[in-house]
């Protein structure tokens, strides 16, 4: 590793922007350039700046002043200064810091208050930000901190339209030592972005680069922050000058668990998901309290500190925007391109705007015609000026009316999967297909014994045995195979949608509508490599007025059946969805990370080198849930709205979480082995045999996964060379144990949870973090419009009943034998919740222009570590060859399941995309 900056006294002005031959380069020019470049930034018609000339103005260091100019050794009558360390041989020397605050827009709007004239005051006679150096090092005579140096930088104006930049000098006494951090106070009236602080001295070619990223509140909040250098230190090795304010910042982080969060904090701490209902609005908005609880646990998510229900003191109230830590924002490109603006219009307006065009808000759609002309025509909206709204949130949605200017329609793109082949929600083979390379590629498992059992109460829910039989199994192999023999090959495969959902029928039949049944879903691998769809088992548990009710359906050439078979489906894809958001997308990625990032800022230094690796994976993370709790997962919230579970979706979830979730199965390879879709062969590539080797998520999965462990174990074993070194990491062990004990707390005692005693668990540990937040997440959420957005493909609610479920209705068994074709559109989504539904996918399903992805150079580490940088180029070109493989893999015809006529390419694994709704792409975090 390359030193820390010695300040230097020397007769030569520094060229601070350049390095010299003995100073290797690092391989990330787009640390301080392109990473800041305008194209990153918020477009240039959003800012307006007369900065057009360059204007530098300084002010030297306080407490005591020189007229000697900038740069220029101090002479000293105690000697020549030391070539290793500022002013040890006597001499003070001349210092300056440059300060970058990005432009924001909200800056430039806020330019018509009052208080702008007084920071322009300040910026004019330097007063306006506050910097103060900190040595590294103690005072040998006294074992304290030495006094800082303390310096108020002035504004310089230059070419940059979208930069800041603020220099201070400092006249640095003899023997301050190395610079380890600056404090930075922010003197202006409102908050200030600030990108990053480079130290410079005379005579030393590498200046030193302290990255922020970071707001600054006006002074009268959090009043001077500490920057540490960009060199990582475990805590065992942190220079004693700055062991105190490594201390104290992780005491700030962390609150004292009291009080309402203010927008301006930056405190990170625990709490139930206590706010999900709105019991002040009455019994039907209220919701339990998911975690801390052994009826309902659950992951924990950030504290707000609002204030509890006045009807339910368990509860939190329902007011206000939901408090996250100012750094954890959306950045400002984020929000202008859709995300708060659009997913709060969306999902706030766009139910009652889409509900007031229509008649009915459960009217299904009168045809598939109809249907079709949402990509050709839209929903016509009403000429309401209140709707203006719309179109800033969901440009991408919305057109003029050619034939009327004042009206507006939301038009839908057609999904990629329709542009491939309209019809293939028809086919089973589309179906079978979808459960390896759709957007839920982790629900299928492998039968291991014949007939499948329910691990429910028998007594309560009926028998545990499935009612599907070999004899029709083998029927529907076209007896290829006995079933004995298919499952001793591994060829028998399900959807087990049973032991999930049952407990729950009668509860959300209750509902209006809506419905609901378990089911056990049978496929068959063909020799081919694909799977072939067998049967499907619906169920209705008993209740005190109608016994237990299960049929089993299959595809058949008599039309009755036929039809059945097509609305069975229907229900099938339906459960699917409801497993997919609330459990493989939701609680899996989004749920189950918060703890991390929480954990993470209150244990970990800034300067630790775990927090420098996992901080790019936790990028917009509590936003995005924060935003998730307001309107999409909450009562009466999107999920709700639109998906069968209805009021008891996230009670779902946290079943889920209690029966299914562990840690050490979050890993890929794990994840596999547990559902019998892998086993464990070291002869293997990736140390895996898959059971079906044209698996397109597990084949590509696995390259990513392979990636991100070797650049994990090459970061991992920089800083850690044995296992004593990670057991005596007291940051590290306080950051694992929070994260087991209190983040996900209700699983505390769980006998599966890794000890982080050697450098390979570390490595695994984190590499599962980085997997789920980044890739895991990415192969259930980018695809979601191309396989939703047209709904009957994947109806997110099955809204009627089986017409042969007993006791049968004769009538409405009547009408499903009169118009078939009604009676599966009536079970379908209604035209509200489809419409809801497929703008919020597509949302959800769209890059940003800011995006930050797996193992691009924009987020590659900071610092002078020659060993790390190579590491990340190496797993930065590691990625790139991933995109060539997946390219060339579905260009292959033998690989039936991602190539072929009418086949939607597998491409959610791909690591880079450009902005949009693409279908590829792996960001850093989970961010959407």
């Amino acid at each position: 590793m390359s030193p820390p900056l010695q300040l230097k006294p020397s007769t030569s002005l520094l060229q601070n922007n350049h390095h010299t031959s003995a100073s290797p380069r690092p391989i990330l020019p787009s640390s301080f350039s392109s990473r800041f470049s305008s194209s990153s930034l918020p477009s240039s018609s959003l800012i307006t700046s007369s900065r057009t000339r360059r204007q530098v103005v300084r002010c030297a260091s306080s407490p005591t002043t020189s007229s000697v100019g900038p740069f220029e050794p101090v002479p000293s009558s105690k000697g020549s200064s030391s070539p290793a360390m500022a002013g040890k041989g006597g001499d003070s020397v001349r210092v300056k810091a440059v300060a970058r605050v990005k432009v924001t827009v909200g800056g430039f709007l806020d330019g018509l208050r009052p208080s702008r004239t007084l920071d322009d005051i300040k910026d004019l006679v330097g007063r306006s930000l506050e910097l103060q150096l900190v040595s590294a090092e103690l005072d040998t005579k006294t074992g304290k901190e030495k006094q800082t140096i303390k310096s108020y930088a002035h504004k310089v104006a230059d070419d940059e339209i979208d930069i800041v930049t603020y220099e201070a000098d400092f006249n640095v006494p003899a023997g301050f030592g190395t610079v380890g951090a600056v404090l930075v106070a922010n003197e202006h009236g409102t908050e200030m972005f600030l990108e990053d602080v480079k130290v410079v001295t005379v005579g030393n070619s590498a200046p030193l680069a302290i990255r922020c990223d970071s707001w600054l509140p006006p002074k009268s909040g959090d009043s001077k922050r500490v920057f540490f250098a960009n060199k990582p230190y475990l805590p065992s090795q942190t220079p004693s000058g700055l062991k105190s304010y490594r201390k104290n910042d992780l005491v700030k982080k962390r609150g004292d668990g009291t009080g309402k969060r203010q927008a301006t904090d930056r405190i990170y701490d625990y709490d139930v998901y206590n706010d999900l209902g709105n019991p002040d609005a009455g019994a039907g908005s209220a919701r339990p309290v998911l975690g801390g609880n052994k009826q309902l646990p659950y992951p924990r998510r950030n504290r707000t500190g609002r204030p509890r229900s006045v009807k339910d003191p368990e509860s939190e109230a329902r007011a206000g925007d939901v408090y996250v830590p100012r750094d954890e924002a959306f950045s400002e490109e984020k929000n202008l391109q859709f995300s708060v603006k659009t997913l709060q219009s969306v999902l706030h307006a766009a139910v009652p705007a889409v509900q007031s065009t229509l008649i009915d808000s459960n009217q299904g759609f009168p045809s598939f015609f109809v249907i079709d002309k949402l990509f050709e025509d839209g929903v016509q909206l009403p000429r309401a000026e209140e709707l203006g709204f719309l179109r800033s949130a969901i440009p991408r949605l919305l057109e003029l009316l050619r034939d009327g200017p004042g009206d507006k329609i939301l038009l839908f793109d057609r999904p990629a999967n329709v542009r491939k082949d309209k019809f293939a929600w028809l086919r089973d083979e589309e179906f079978a297909r979808e459960t390896l390379a759709g957007i839920n590629p982790y629900a299928i498992e492998l039968v291991t014994e014949f007939p499948p059992k329910s691990k429910l109460d028998p007594a309560v829910y009926g028998p545990a045995e499935s009612a599907i039989t070999a004899e029709l199994l083998e029927a529907q192999m076209g007896h290829v195979m006995t079933v004995a023999e298919a499952v001793n090959k591994k060829r028998l495969f399900m959807l087990d949608f049973h032991d999930l959902f049952l407990p729950y029928v009668h509860k959300i039949r209750a509902l209006e509508n809506t419905t609901m049944y378990g089911s056990r879903t049978l496929l068959f691998l063909c020799d081919d490599g694909t799977l072939r769809l067998l049967a499907i088992e619906l169920t209705r548990p008993a209740s005190p007025s109608l016994p237990q009710w299960r049929q089993v359906f299959t595809s058949s050439t008599d039309t009755t059946k036929s039809w059945l078979w097509r609305m069975a489906k229907a229900h099938v894809r339906a459960h699917d969805a409801g497993h997919h958001e609330l459990v493989t997308h939701w609680l899996r990625t989004h749920g189950a990370v918060e703890p991390y990032i929480i954990a993470a800022n209150r244990q970990l230094s800034e300067m630790h080198p775990i927090y420098q690796l996992l901080h790019p994976h936790f990028r917009y993370t509590m936003r995005i849930n924060a935003l998730a709790r307001s309107a999409l997962i909450n009562g009466g919230g999107i999920i709700e709205l639109t998906f069968s579970p209805q009021k008891y979706a996230m009670e779902l979830s946290s079943v889920a979480y209690d029966k299914l979730w562990r840690f050490d199965m979050e890993a890929l390879p794990a994840d596999l082995i547990r559902r019998g879709m892998a086993e464990e062969d070291p002869t293997a590539e990736h140390g895996l045999k898959l059971t079906i080797k044209d698996y397109p998520f597990a084949n590509d999965g696995l390259l990513i996964w392979d990636a991100i462990k070797a650049w994990v174990q090459s970061y991992v074993s920089r800083y850690y060379p044995d296992a004593v070194s990670v057991a005596g990491d007291t940051e590290l062990q306080a950051f694992w144990n929070e994260v087991r004990t209190v983040g996900h707390g209700d699983k505390k005692d769980a006998p599966w949870w890794p000890e982080l005693d050697t450098p390979e668990s570390l490595a695994q540990t984190l590499t599962t973090i980085i997997w789920v937040a980044a890739a895991h997440h990415a192969a259930v959420n980018f695809g979601q419009y191309d396989f939703g957005g047209y709904f009957p493909n994947r109806p997110s609610i099955a809204r009627t009943k089986m017409p042969v479920e007993e006791p049968v209705d004769a009538a409405a068994f009547e009408k499903f034998l009169d118009n078939p074709d009604q009676a599966i559109r009536e079970c379908f989504p209604s035209q509200v919740q489809a419409t809801l539904v497929m703008a919020v996918l597509d949302v959800l399903s769209n890059h940003s222009p800011d995006e930050e992805y797996l193992g691009g150079m924009e987020t590659a580490p900071w610092g002078n570590d020659a060993a790390v940088q190579a590491a990340y180029l190496r797993f930065n070109q590691q990625l790139k060859e991933v995109e060539w493989i997946i390219d060339g893999r579905n260009k292959d015809r033998k690989l039936k399941n991602r190539c072929g006529a009418g086949i939607l390419p597998y491409q959610l694994m791909k690591p880079f995309s450009q902005p949009g709704v693409t279908g590829k792409g792996i960001p850093n975090s989970t961010s959407i």
